[in-house]
């Protein structure tokens, strides 16, 4: 699977990063009175947000070929790059009417991006051993 969509990073990684990234700033833009109801918690839509985030952001600097430290290192900086991210998102939100930037919906964008980086090296090791089962 991982091999599917490094071949294809640009359609299948890096063009859904973007339209992700456009998506989450664009919905944390809303006044409160415009966002539906979803009926789940605003911590687990937090986390659900960035633990997206972390994943096409982990394999976007796995899969890029420029920058080897990048490569090598990606998950400290899929880290930095959500916790900077997501402390922006708070800040952003306490001019939006309605909406509050806290230290709450911090921590689970932090920690939804922590998850989504360790659920992708774990996706990664169940990848490794069910390619080579193929071979």
């Amino acid at each position: 699977m991982l091999e599917l969509l490094r071949r294809n990073k640009i359609f299948l990684v890096y063009t859904p990063l973007v339209l992700y990234w456009l998506l989450i700033l664009t919905l944390t833009s809303l006044p409160s009175r415009s966002l539906p109801d979803v009926g789940i918690s605003d911590k687990i839509s937090h986390f659900l947000a960035f633990f997206g985030l972390a994943v096409l952001l982990s394999l976007t600097f796995q899969f890029q070929e420029k920058w080897n430290k990048l490569k090598i290192n990606y998950k400290i900086y899929t880290f930095w790059v959500v916790t900077l991210y997501g402390f922006l998102d708070e800040l952003h939100q306490l001019f939006i009417p309605g909406r509050s930037g806290t230290l709450d919906d911090w921590v689970a964008d932090i920690i939804g991006g922590i998850i989504g980086i360790y659920f992708l090296e774990w996706f990664a090791k169940i990848d490794k051993k069910y390619s080579s089962f193929q071979k």
